[in-house]
């Protein structure tokens, strides 16, 4: 059974079954009917709930995991990348005008990132750093897909075992599993 701590999930799920029923609705309003579902009024009063400071912080300041953005050249190059090889979901998109450079997030799990098409905004050649766990699980999920461009590898590595991928743009994930030791 899940609770409010689940909400993201819980959000992504829904956005799934309808779209498996052919009825498409934005991540954000997945998350507004996921409140509405705990009785609360919108999906800021749930957050709020979901995402509590954490201790040793002063009132009101909340630290969260950053979120990378990452340069990209060429929509579906990233899309059949980052959604069809490691299977991030697109919660949003933005252009100002149809000719604009395109904004997104893309999510799995915990993880967040933002690609964007927008000069300056990012380099490419980033590298970002996922901690996950069952990496062994998500490292053959990735060999099994026989995606023609990248064929990663699982490496040990002092703090844990690593599977590093490289986008179409020159960017780097390194998702790690930590052992004891790890960062």
């Amino acid at each position: 059974m899940r609770s409010f701590r689940d909400a993201k999930a819980m959000a992504r799920s829904l956005r799934e079954e309808l779209s498996a029923r052919s009825i498409h609705i934005p991540h954000a309003l997945a998350l507004e009917l996921v409140a509405k579902q705990f009785g609360l009024a919108d999906w800021n009063t749930l957050s709020a709930r979901v995402d509590p400071a954490p201790g040793g912080e002063p009132p009101g300041i909340a630290i969260r995991p950053a979120i990378p953005v990452i340069r990209s050249f060429d929509e579906a190059k990233a899309r059949e990348f980052y959604c069809d090889f490691l299977g991030l979901a697109v919660d949003w998109d933005y252009r100002a005008h149809p000719s604009a450079p395109l904004y997104m997030q893309l999510s799995r799990g915990d993880l967040l990132i933002h690609l964007t098409e927008h000069h300056g905004d990012a380099s490419p050649g980033a590298t970002c750093f996922v901690r996950m766990s069952g990496i062994r699980e998500f490292h053959a999920e990735l060999r099994a897909k026989q995606y023609r461009y990248n064929r990663p590898g699982l490496e040990q590595m002092d703090w844990g075992l690593e599977v590093t991928v490289s986008d179409p743009f020159g960017n780097r994930i390194r998702f790690c599993e930590q052992n004891a030791h790890g960062v």
